[in-house]
């Protein structure tokens, strides 16, 4: 592509899901992207799904990202700091405090490091199912320090940009109060709520619904990823799951006794509470508003998703989101399309003069 911002060599360390979805987006439009990993097998996948080519010994980025483990980043950033000493470089990690200060701990050059983190990301993680449009129209945070200014750091955000992705600047200690509220204890509260299934009689789990799913969908993150994740970024965790565990104690005691004075009330202003912090998390490309939902019923055929996805488009409606419910026992599945309210009425109008049937819409 010739309208691309970035233009310079970039190397990745690191071929997992975030590594090797950088190297698939920059590769598509035409940049030299190589790969390098710890293991040879993982490096060799990420190459054979088109992120990049292998290293090469008259190798010059312009441009390092560091996509690697928690615990290791500062040693690799250190390290392709001083192995390229031309080179800019960025890390990825969804932690940014401890690692700047152990490079600054270490005496490296923080003139050319400059912490980012894409807000982006699978349950499934690996080259396997690494995509290069995972990053668009999410925010990517670029954790600025006094070492560099973001003149200096501008190859980052020219990345940033061409893999459609929305540069948001934050400081490395907002940035980790920012995702232990919005990111680490979430995982933790859905892995938790996972974890009471482990009990639930087979009768039970079969009663299951989207708004399970929905709520524990993250617990199939990797462990072992979680725990460094976790550890880096501990005390801001806890700081958020302080309150919530009196808030939940406060609704427990609620529930042991339900006709105690107050207590219909200090339930009905939790669930006041989740209204008012539902209400607060931005839309599409960080807008912060509301999308009216419309649930169109499917049938178990092929190709009806694809219909309905195309007359939607043919309508000139953008849709801002998609979820689908499907549950194995019927032959019908049901399609939660979220589009501006605007839009609504005349979607719905259009969508059942083609012959669908809407189950809830805004009238």
């Amino acid at each position: 592509m010739t309208d691309r911002r970035l233009d310079a060599q970039v190397r990745i360390v690191g071929s997992g899901l975030l590594g090797a979805s950088i190297g698939l987006g920059l590769s598509a439009q035409g940049v030299d992207v190589v790969v390098d990993d710890a293991s040879p097998a993982t490096r060799a996948l990420a190459i054979a799904y088109g992120a990049g080519r292998a290293p090469a010994a008259d190798d010059a980025p312009g441009l390092i990202v560091v996509a690697v483990p928690p615990d290791v980043v500062a040693e690799v950033v250190a390290r392709e700091l001083e192995r390229f000493p031309d080179a800019l470089v960025t890390d990825v990690a969804s932690v940014k405090h401890a690692p700047l200060e152990e490079l600054r701990a270490r005496g490296a050059d923080l003139s050319r490091y400059l912490g980012s983190h894409p807000l982006a990301g699978r349950e499934r993680g690996g080259a396997v199912s690494a995509r290069a449009d995972l990053f668009v129209g999410r925010p990517w945070v670029l954790a600025g320090h006094p070492g560099i200014s973001y003149r200096r750091a501008a190859a980052i955000e020219d990345m940033i940009l061409d893999l459609g992705a929305i540069p948001i600047e934050m400081d490395a200690a907002d940035h980790d109060r920012a995702v232990a509220l919005v990111s680490h204890a979430p995982q933790l509260v859905a892995s938790l709520l996972a974890g009471r299934l482990r009990d639930g009689s087979g009768a039970a789990l079969g009663l299951s619904g989207q708004g399970l799913r929905d709520t524990t969908r993250i617990a199939g993150s990797n462990p072992e990823l979680w725990v460094q994740i976790l550890g880096a970024n501990a005390a801001e965790v806890a700081a958020v799951l302080r309150p919530l565990r009196d808030e939940l104690d406060t609704v427990i005691a609620a529930l042991e006794d339900p006709d105690a004075p107050d207590s219909r009330r200090a339930i009905a202003e939790a669930l006041v509470a989740g209204n008012t912090g539902v209400a607060r998390i931005p839309g599409k490309h960080g807008q912060d508003k509301r999308y009216t939902a419309l649930v169109v019923k499917i049938d178990d055929r092929p190709g009806q998703l694809a219909r309905l996805l195309t007359e939607i488009g043919e309508e000139g409606v953008n849709m801002e989101d998609l979820r689908l419910e499907h549950s194995p026992e019927t032959k019908v599945g049901f399609a939660e399309i979220s589009v501006v309210p605007e839009a609504a009425h005349r979607l719905a109008e259009a969508l059942e003069q083609r012959g669908w049937t809407l189950m809830e819409a805004e009238r």
